[in-house]
């Protein structure tokens, strides 16, 4: 492993460690109000200040950084899952299956994918619990997200199932899911591998997106994208306001920086 990547990775779990002792400490730091020090200046007490309505802008950056960091790697991980699913299968087998799956990434890739996301997530339901639009949204994401993994998968998989080791199974007597499963599927881990982590930064900002348009969880619950609405207007931008920009760009570098290299052992 890579200097660059121990620390990317070392930065993003002291992250979701500071996030996950700040909800222990108190689980409701992101919704509590100080009502005799709205919109304060950063203090010892509050290190980033308090927004308008008095709440502790650190504890909501630092839940907002643990909602992030936890539901945009599960998100990623059933998107990477349907890929292989549906990339394995179509580059091993061919066929119809093959030509089907061709046509439907096609057909994924070429549409404004922000577009098609802001349109599916606009028809669901806006006034669900926070937890559930979370949900909703991150489930809508792998739903999507899909398709540009599977590509790359299957071009995986179609070198594999004409490897040496893949050939020499069947030359053997194995059967073709026996092949699949046990020769193929192991060999892919390094590029399953990195797409997950390649697509993690991708819902993140997704979902800032989603937050910042008002498509996200609802207040008082903090999500990235909602906290990214204060910097909407120009005229009332603090310094501390940033912060939650800055945190974006330093999980969404540090996840680039973690993004193993894709190999295939052939």
């Amino acid at each position: 492993m890579k200097p660059s990547q121990l620390a990317a990775i070392c930065v993003l779990a002291a992250l979701f460690v500071a996030a996950a002792g700040s909800v222990a400490a108190r689980a409701d730091s992101h919704s509590r109000q100080f009502r005799d020090a709205p919109d304060a200046r950063p203090s010892l007490v509050f290190p980033l200040g308090t927004d308008d309505l008095g709440r502790d802008r650190l504890s909501r950056l630092l839940f907002a950084t643990g909602v992030s960091l936890v539901l945009a790697p599960a998100a990623a991980l059933l998107a990477t899952l349907l890929a292989a699913l549906a990339g394995g299968l179509a580059g091993y087998f061919g066929g119809w299956w093959d030509k089907f799956l061709v046509r439907s990434i096609d057909l994924m890739l070429s549409l404004p994918w922000l577009f098609l996301l802001l349109a599916a997530r606009a028809l669901l339901p806006l006034n669900a619990p926070p937890l559930a639009s979370l949900a909703m949204t991150y489930g809508l994401l792998a739903a999507l997200g899909w398709a540009g993994p599977a590509r790359v998968i299957r071009a995986g998989t179609r070198r594999l199932r004409e490897s040496d080791f893949a050939l020499q199974a069947s030359a053997e007597g194995c059967g073709a899911l026996r092949i699949l499963w046990r020769q193929v599927i192991p060999n892919l881990k390094p590029l399953l591998l990195a797409q997950l982590w390649t697509t993690i930064p991708v819902f993140i900002l997704a979902e800032a997106n989603l937050g910042l348009l008002g498509l996200s969880a609802s207040e008082p619950f903090p999500t990235w994208g909602n906290l990214l609405r204060e910097l909407q207007n120009p005229f009332s931008i603090r310094p501390e306001a940033f912060a939650s920009l800055a945190m974006v760009m330093i999980c969404v570098a540090c996840f680039k920086l973690a993004t193993p290299r894709q190999e295939l052992h052939t």
